[in-house]
């Protein structure tokens, strides 16, 4: 190790090549082989993301190096350093594609943590995500390391929500409500005019819709005979298997068609922009009627999302046999992962809304264990619980009393449905915790659970869901400039905190001598 490391660097096993910073310039392919082949030999051992975290430590923590020279531009982006491995020097770039293309957003020790990917600290018009963090639970660091990650990982969620993206939108698939001929009129209205304002758009719609009276595709066809080629079918197969086909998702309809639009992308989510066709539209903000205009500037000038968290649910079934009076669901839970032979995953789902975890059709109320990251959190004893997202909080979370919470803040809405007590009150917790919640052995009942109101699944005793937050938020393109408008539509939509103005005090009367 060059002179001036930290002591962290020994973490490095002997078998790791020592990494060091250099200026010299050699040809880094043979090194990514030798990565590739190191780590392939090192995951077969069951070790890759620890040699990861360690070789990722190595890099960050040394503090003697030697720059790549040359002049930059206030604008230009910051010297690349060079680091080696052995002899041979490899690119930060080429170390990060066999590192999950982990970076910690390095800075000097004479700079201010910066904005990471922008030319200057006041342009908020472009961002870099190129790199992305990585999982360091065991990961050594030291305090001010931590501090400027922490740093990088604020000024990225917070950039997100307000940078215009601009990309080239030539696959848009069209979602509508199926029963109703409104949406399907305005489907077919918008997909006419995309067609006929750019010759390189297609436009992706249900297979439903190919005989629909009210979408008139044959109709379509024979005016526009050059459509044909471009105008194309989606199912739910090909959201599921091949989501990077699209790069924007229209919705026709109301909260229902986003959610379902949702539903399809269960991994990566195209930006969805929602027009408002349904009752309430609480995640809907476009007017229909203004159709062209929105469709013109997101196209020619760009979008801003806001980035919604989902949740990765996983339902795991009691496996092992025996009797249930044996079993404590406790101690299995704590086991999983180590030596767990008990359960085993019977289907995963990302949702939304919100996971419902209920008594089903019986009488009796439901007893529910609720895990924190695998340590009892505590015991339920009701109709069920609401476990929602923020975006979520403004559903049946708040039919139940549950906490209003904005969609930027990242956290886990735990609502009670009915507690058989007077002090299960809803909470927030955040979303790093891995939620967990089964039906006890001696529980008198089952329980049932359903994901965006769908696919509704028995949890017998011992059965439990695992509950993170998702890796695949959905982007929902936004209105530009509309830093309320969440605030609005809790005022126009749920009539939040209306009532009548109170009137001030009379200036002669009863009330004249007493002043506020």
């Amino acid at each position: 190790m060059p002179d001036g490391a930290n002591g962290d660097n020994n973490l490095i096993e002997s078998e790791i090549p020592c990494i060091k910073r250099t200026s010299t310039n050699q040809a880094a392919e043979t090194l990514n082989e030798k990565l590739r082949e190191f780590a392939f030999r090192r995951t077969k051992e069951g070790e890759a993301l620890k040699d990861k975290e360690k070789i990722l430590e190595s890099i960050h923590t040394s503090s003697s190096s030697s720059l790549s020279t040359g002049q930059n531009s206030p604008h230009s982006p910051r010297p690349q350093r060079r680091f080696s491995i052995g002899d041979q020097p490899v690119l930060p770039s080429l170390l990060n594609a066999q590192l999950n293309n982990i970076n910690l957003f390095d800075f000097d020790d004479e700079d201010a943590p910066k904005k990471p990917g922008f030319g200057d600290n006041n342009s908020r018009t472009k961002v870099c995500l190129e790199h992305k963090l990585s999982t360091l639970s065991t990961a050594l660091m030291t305090k001010r390391q931590l501090g400027k990650i922490l740093s990088s990982i604020r000024d990225i969620e917070s950039t997100l929500n307000h940078v215009n993206i601009r990309s080239k939108i030539t696959h848009i698939m069209i979602v509508t409500k199926l029963w109703d001929p409104e949406p399907i009129k305005w489907a077919s209205i918008v997909a006419g005019f995309l067609l006929g304002y750019n010759k390189d758009i297609s436009v992706f719609i249900q297979d439903e819709l190919k005989n629909d009276e009210s979408f008139n595709y044959n109709d379509i066809m024979q005016k526009h005979p050059d459509h044909k080629d471009r105008v194309r079918f989606w199912n739910a197969d090909r959201c599921r298997y091949r989501p990077e086909l699209f790069d924007l998702v229209l919705t026709f309809g109301g909260d229902g068609t986003v959610l379902f639009a949702s539903w399809l992308f269960q991994t990566i989510v195209p930006p969805v922009l929602s027009f408002s066709l349904g009752s309430l539209g609480f995640l809907t903000d476009f007017d229909v009627a203004e159709y062209k205009e929105t469709m013109t500037a997101l196209i020619e000038t760009g979008y801003q999302c806001s980035i919604r968290m989902r949740f990765e649910c996983t339902v795991m079934k009691s496996e092992k046999s025996g009797s249930e009076q044996d079993r404590d669901l406790t101690e299995e839970v704590k086991k999983l992962g180590v030596d767990s032979d008990t359960h085993s995953i019977s289907e995963t789902y990302t949702v939304f809304n919100e996971v419902v975890v209920d008594r089903g059709p019986n009488a009796q109320m439901t007893s529910l264990e609720v895990f924190s990251d695998r340590e009892p959190l505590t015991t339920a004893d009701a109709d069920g619980l609401i476990i929602s997202t923020p975006s979520g909080s403004t559903a049946y979370s708040l039919s139940a009393g549950g906490s209003l919470v904005h969609p930027e803040i990242p956290g886990i809405l735990i609502s009670p449905i009915c507690p058989h007590t007077l002090s299960f009150r809803p909470l927030v917790i955040p979303e790093s915790i891995i939620l967990r919640l089964g039906v006890p052995y001696d529980s008198r009942s089952t329980a049932w659970c359903s994901f965006d109101g769908k696919n509704r699944v028995e949890l017998r005793r011992g059965d439990f869901i695992t509950i993170t937050a998702s890796r695949f938020p959905i982007p929902c393109i936004k209105k530009p400039g509309s830093k309320n408008a969440w605030f609005d539509r809790l005022s126009s939509k749920l009539y939040w905190n209306e009532r009548k103005h109170q009137k001030p005090y009379q200036s002669k009367g009863v009330y004249s001598d007493f002043t506020p």
